[in-house]
């Protein structure tokens, strides 16, 4: 709640979109091998060199990644535990970026529980989550859709079929900046995962 009432919590700054993204998948996976040292995931990566920098809450864009990352990795392992023995199912995650005059586009696919399409419209809602009890707060995917909707003009869509697949779509206005950032995000060391991603959300 605390989260939802916050005013912006940084200032937008040319950050380079491709390596953030790539960082937080990598971040993302490590924490889900940390809670479960046996899961596994094939992870696709088509990054568009037109990306480039944008001017973004480096923070702020990282949590949404962070969050939709770990979503995908939690519906591929539960996907993964559910199928049946002797089912032929390979875990994979994939993320894709595009740019064009008209979008800055990334992409984050997973081919795991997928989600009903009953509840779909209800994904962005504060507190509706599909994870069982005490595995998930409802507040990730609404405190991404304020991000990306309201701190920075864009859209946060998505595509699902139940069983099968879940494709979250993030668009951004490709305003030109014209300076590289001189740091890249902070990365945080892999011991650090298991405390630190359930107080992201």
């Amino acid at each position: 709640m605390l989260a939802h009432s916050r005013q912006a919590t940084g200032t937008k700054q040319p950050t380079k979109l491709n390596q953030l993204t790539d960082e937080y998948l990598r971040l993302a996976y490590q924490g889900a091998r940390a809670k479960n040292p046996d899961f596994r995931c094939d992870l696709v990566a088509e990054y568009d060199e037109r990306l480039g920098s944008l001017a973004v809450v480096p923070q702020d864009i990282g949590r949404v990644l962070l969050n939709l990352f770990s979503n995908a990795f939690y519906a591929t392992q539960q996907r993964s535990e559910q199928q049946e023995t002797g089912h032929d199912y390979q875990p994979q995650v994939r993320v894709r970026t595009r740019r064009d005059a008209q979008t800055v586009e990334i992409r984050v696919w997973d081919n795991g529980l997928g989600i009903p399409a009953g509840v779909q419209e209800k994904v962005f809602q504060p507190f509706f989550t599909t994870k069982p009890p005490g595995q998930g707060t409802g507040l990730g995917l609404s405190l991404s859709y304020e991000i990306i909707t309201q701190g920075h003009g864009g859209t946060l869509q998505l595509r699902s079929e139940e069983g099968h697949y879940t494709e979250f779509s993030l668009h951004l206005p490709p305003e030109p900046v014209r300076p590289e950032p001189a740091q890249s995000p902070r990365q945080f060391p892999a011991i650090l995962l298991p405390v630190l991603i359930p107080l992201l959300w």
